[in-house]
This record gives structure tokens, sequence and C-alpha cells, in this order.
């Protein structure tokens, strides 16, 4: 497994902040505690190899992999950022190199063919109470 590089390669100008800190900057986490806890998690990988700490300095040109809502974000680090600023001020910060999310289609039926939950028949499955009071009356039962 390939080991980061340390801070003594890189040059003055390509060292930056606390990786936690510059993922809660370019707005991939709502506050940097959630950021601190997916890098202390050891579910983020920088350059293939994955960070345990915090405290890792990001450098321009890394590229960083972890997972977010659902789905794996790889992103390269293009600049620091010294606020937490707007949007478009944080996607300065980086480059998404991870393939875009497929668009939503609606298929014939009417339903979204992204969305998670399957689609069922009419009539298939438990019945409604409907279903339920109608097969009562069909029985003769009151």
């Amino acid at each position: 497994m390939p080991e980061p590089p340390t801070a003594a390669s890189a040059g003055p100008d390509d060292i930056g902040p606390r990786i936690d800190k510059w993922l809660w900057h370019a707005r991939f986490f709502k506050t940097r505690t959630l950021a601190g806890k997916l890098c202390n998690g050891g579910k983020l990988r920088v350059n293939s190899a994955p960070i345990a700490k915090a405290h890792y300095r990001v450098r321009r040109g890394d590229v960083l992999t972890f997972p977010q809502g659902g789905r794996i974000r790889v992103v390269e680090v293009r600049a620091f950022g010294m606020r937490r600023g707007p949007a478009a001020e944080a996607q300065a910060l980086y480059e998404d190199l991870a393939p875009a999310l497929p668009r939503r289609t609606i298929d014939e039926a009417g339903q979204d063919s992204t969305s998670a939950a399957p689609h069922r028949e009419a009539g298939s499955g438990r019945p409604t109470k409907a279903d339920r009071r109608a097969i009562e009356r069909l029985r003769g039962r009151p």
C-alpha cells in the first residue's frame, strides 16, 4: 500500500490546511465535526492510501475518495479556502472526478426509475382495508 507523501516532500505553497477543515470549507460536510468523524473512522483515502487522522495536511493535486450520501465521491484538490464561503466559491476548491449521476426518468407507469422503492402491480400483495371489507361482504359476514 503506498504511503501518503510527507510534508517534507512538498513545497511550502503546496501544503494546505487539515483535511477535515478543507472538507468543511469545500462544503462536503455541514460541520467540521462530521468531516473529522469521517477522517478518524478510516473512511477517507488520499491518493489511494487510507487516512485515519483528521490532522492530515491536504496538498494541491491530492485525490480524495470518500463516501457521502449513499455514493462515493472522488475529488481532486485544486485550491485551499480561507473561509467557508458560498457554494460557488467552494466548488472552485476541487474538481469532481466521479462519474455523473444518472438523470431521473419517468417510465410509462409514472414511476421514477431512480427511486429506491420497487414498483408493485395493483392487486398484488396485501389487501387494503377497502379490499378486506369487500371480501367480508362477499362472504356474507357483517
